[in-house]
Formats: structure tokens, C-alpha cells, sequence
């Protein structure tokens, strides 16, 4: 490299390395990438990624605070380089250290961890684990401002999706849904009264909305097309369709993380909700740990031909 010239942002690029038994050594490493340092002992692995590399990065993050914050930190001497470029604040794991409890990470050990949940739980954009699907929450307002940006004059009907493919009659659905006055149900796409009998095979699935207002658009419509929202967010568990009377386009609003497409829900993001060491982010079956004990019946009846008497079963047959 050119004298005067600096390096690339998206490498860290050491000159002159001479620190312990590192001979004149000059390299560029990738940012933002898994690196692997491999040698023989003693050919100066741990003098550059430690001595070296994460050294300098330490003292010019020390360097760059206040006096008053340097004196509660150990001040790292310049390693014997040239120079380094690109190198931003490091964190260092000491190889010696080692931890024998399995919920000891890379992540806890640097307390990194804990940035991490918040990070992800502030800005993390959730997807349905079923179709992979983005899924977002939309507040009441913020669902009757979409819908009045449509033209003047449109027909549209808000509907209450309360059965999405699934199996029965629902004669005691249609009961209440008389009961708390509404009179039209949209079921397997037709619109039918409520006042009519509705029979359905409980052997096929089945699709079923409550109409809950039927609308013309203009600018006063507001106010009650918020209150059909509400309804419409009560009766469905926060998911509500938005159907053009001409055309029959179906648009679709959630008040909760929801997948449309799946009907899988989820609660809103939380730190904890990426803690394995919390029931709310642990893995049911391997509790966070990452490993489940199971028998194998094979190490346990290594020869199926003998008998129990004659020590078909190893762990009886050997002495603890």
C-alpha cells in the first residue's frame, strides 16, 4: 500500500507487525466477516489477533474518552506496528477462560447479549415462522386512515372475519351474532342473512365474516367508519376485511402481529422474547440449552441375541 494512502472501509489492514515473534508482517482481513487465525504453536497467532490487532483497537477506543473515564481503565501500551487501518473498537474473549455452564455464550461472556435482545425487540421486523411472511400491526386510526383515502362514491363493506377455514356448523355462532343484532354473514364467499337458516356440512371448512357496516365514502364518514372498525376489531381479535362492493377486492388490516396468509398471531416484540434463558424465548423441547438427553436404545442393548441374564443390558452389566 502506497504511503499516504488509507485503506478501504471494508478492510483492516496491518503493516510492520513485529510485536512477540511476529516478523515485519503485513495482511488485509475483511470486515464484517468470520476470520480464522491457524498456525503451528508459536508461529504468532495469538500475538496478532490479541497483542496486535484487538490491543490497538482497545487503546484508541481508551484514548478517545475523557480523562476522567481513561483512569478507570487499564491503558493498553502501542503493540510494536507500523500501522493499522480500519480498525474500529475491539472486545476480546481470553482463550483461557473457560465455562462449564451450557448457558454460557459468546454473546453472555461479552454481555453483548442483552444490546442484542433490545435491538432486536426495538427494530426487528417479525415474520410468519409457518410462510415466512412479514408481519405487521396497524392501530385502529391508523386502518380508518387507509381506508379514507378512497375515492368519493366507493361502496365497501367492513367485515369481521371470525372463522377462517375451519371445520363445523356454527349454529350456535350465527345464535349470537343474531343476538348482538347483526343481520348478514358472509360465509364461503356469498353473502346470506342472518335471519334465514344457514346449514353447513361440519365435515368442510369454512369461511365466515360478520357484515358490520356497509359504507359509501365521503369526507364526514369518519366517525362511524371508526366505531365499525372497533366492532369489527372486537368481534375478530384485531383482524378486519375491507370489501369493495364493485369488483370485490378484499383488503385486509390487522390490529395485532398477524399473518394474513397463515392466521398465525404472535405477541408484540419484547426483549425477553429472545432470551433462551427466559420460558418466553427458551425452545420448549431443549429449554435454551441447545441439546436434548435421549436414550439410545442401541448403546443400551448393544446385542439384542443375549439375554437379560447374560447381560443384554450394558448399564446392568457394568459396574458404575
Amino acid at each position: 500500500m502506497k504511503s499516504g494512502q488509507r485503506a478501504p472501509s471494508d478492510e483492516i489492514v496491518v503493516s510492520g507487525a513485529r510485536e512477540h515473534n511476529l516478523r515485519d508482517l503485513h495482511l488485509r482481513l475483511p470486515r464484517d466477516a468470520l476470520v480464522v487465525i491457524t498456525g503451528l504453536s508459536g508461529s504468532g497467532k495469538s500475538s496478532l489477533a490479541f497483542d496486535t490487532i484487538y490491543a490497538e483497537g482497545q487503546r484508541r477506543y481508551v484514548e478517545s474518552l475523557s480523562a476522567y473515564a481513561r483512569q478507570f481503565l487499564g491503558q493498553m501500551d502501542k503493540p510494536d506496528v507500523d500501522s493499522i487501518e480500519g480498525l474500529s473498537p475491539a472486545i476480546s474473549i481470553d482463550q483461557k477462560t473457560t465455562s462449564r455452564n451450557p448457558r454460557s455464550t459468546v454473546g453472555t461472556v461479552t454481555e453483548i447479549y442483552d444490546y442484542l435482545r433490545l435491538l432486536w425487540a426495538r427494530i426487528g421486523h417479525p415474520h410468519c415462522y409457518n410462510c415466512g411472511r412479514p408481519i405487521a400491526a396497524q392501530s385502529a386510526e391508523q386502518i380508518v386512515d387507509q381506508i379514507m383515502t378512497h375515492q368519493d362514491g366507493v361502496k365497501f363493506m367492513v367485515l369481521a372475519p371470525v372463522v377462517r377455514g375451519r371445520k363445523g356448523e356454527y349454529g350456535k355462532l350465527f345464535d349470537e351474532l343474531r343476538a348482538e343484532g347483526f343481520t348478514r354473514v358472509k360465509v364461503d364467499g356469498e353473502i346470506r342473512r342472518l335471519e334465514e337458516d344457514i346449514d353447513l356440512d361440519k365435515k368442510f371448512k369454512h369461511d365466515i365474516s360478520v357484515v358490520v357496516d356497509r359504507l359509501v365514502m365521503r369526507p364526514d364518514l369518519r366517525k362511524r367508519l371508526a366505531d365499525s372498525i372497533e366492532t369489527a376489531v372486537a368481534l375478530a381479535e384485531g383482524i378486519i376485511d375491507v370489501e369493495m362492493v364493485e369488483g370485490g377486492e378484499v383488503q385486509t388490516y390487522s390490529e395485532r402481529f398477524a399473518c394474513l396468509h397463515c392466521g398465525t398471531s404472535m405477541p408484540d416484540l419484547e426483549p425477553r422474547m429472545f432470551s433462551f434463558n427466559s420460558p418466553h424465548g427458551a425452545c420448549q423441547r431443549c429449554t435454551g440449552l441447545g441439546s436434548q438427553m435421549e436414550i439410545d436404545p442401541e448403546l443400551i442393548v448393544p446385542d439384542p441375541s443375549l439375554s437379560l441374564g447374560e447381560g443384554a443390558i450394558l448399564p446392568w452389566s457394568t459396574s458404575a
